[in-house]
């Protein structure tokens, strides 16, 4: 086993581009002495020459012609790995996986990431837009550091920290009875067929809560599994349905009339979340930090 320092290998090299002791002792700020030293040790340890000396200059053996190439290249390895290490902690560069709901990640989670990208640019961006509970799993999986969700009631081993509290609002086809009214009562939704989320969905699970919470109940025609679907059947007008207020500009680009409901009192809180245990990367500290502090908005 070598036990090779790099500061022998940086005398090496001074010594072998300078062809003097005096000139690479000046360019090292050490004495002749100690560089002597350092390239004895070095030759020890290798088991043979690396120089060959006379009163005037040195000389490299053919050994040392050999190795010097190798130990440049390994100086400069040595010091791109410890760069490359500075700037991960200095955020100068690093990789941050991130998971958000599809509406999060089309919607708020594109701005966040343009005042982050500011003040990090060289930071590189890994986003899956998946369904919350996706999201949820994805973090505590560890294969994304950093989510952005609703908060759910099995959130086991996460932080969560809110960034907004979200109402929930009604979506209609732009031709359905409803569509004059600024906005619309639970008992005026309830009176018309319904789209709703399929049954294994939280989206679902809270609206019924709700309904039964309030005596009301639902005619449920229709179910879907993704929101985008839930859109398309009331665009066909199939039926009228509540989504998160996050969900308002994908169901507008599919020309869709979005309405308020008055004295809703739906409303679930969503944002970022992140392991309890665990450490970490620089990157993903920072922007969870970041978001915590510069992120808020009311909904």
């Amino acid at each position: 086993m070598y036990n090779v320092s790099f500061r022998q290998l940086q005398v090496f090299v001074c010594i072998a581009r300078s062809h003097t002791f005096a000139q690479a002792a000046e360019k090292m700020c050490l004495s002749q002495p100690a560089l002597s030293s350092a390239i004895k040790k070095m030759e020890s340890q290798l088991g043979g020459m690396l120089f060959s000396r006379t009163t005037r200059k040195v000389e490299l053996t053919p050994e040392g012609r050999q190795f010097l190439p190798v130990a440049e290249r390994l100086i400069d390895d040595w010091q791109e790995a410890f760069s490359d290490l500075h700037n991960l902690f200095s955020l100068g560069r690093g990789k941050l996986s991130i998971a958000a709901m599809p509406s999060f990640a089309a919607g708020l989670l594109p701005g966040i990431l343009q005042q982050f990208k500011t003040e990090f640019p060289n930071i590189k961006l890994s986003v899956a837009d998946v369904v919350m509970e996706s999201v949820i799993k994805d973090v505590q999986a560890g294969r994304a550091e950093i989510g952005f969700s609703f908060e759910h009631e099995k959130m086991d081993g996460l932080q969560f920290h809110p960034i907004l509290t979200d109402n929930f609002i009604a979506v209609l086809p732009i031709n359905h009875p409803l569509c004059e009214n600024e906005s619309l009562s639970w008992s005026q939704i309830s009176s018309y067929p319904f789209v709703a989320m399929n049954k294994g969905s939280a989206i679902r699970r809270w609206i019924d809560s709700f309904m039964v919470i309030n005596g009301l109940s639902l005619n449920i025609v229709v179910e879907a599994s993704q929101l985008a679907t839930l859109g398309q059947f009331v665009k066909h007008d199939l039926g009228v349905s509540v989504v998160p207020a996050l969900c308002q500009e994908q169901m507008l680009s599919k020309d869709l009339l979005c309405l308020k409901i008055h004295q809703s009192g739906l409303c679930k809180r969503v944002g970022i979340i992140r392991q309890k245990s665990g450490n970490l990367s620089s990157v993903a500290s920072s922007f969870w930090h970041w978001t915590v502090n510069n992120i808020s908005y009311s909904k």
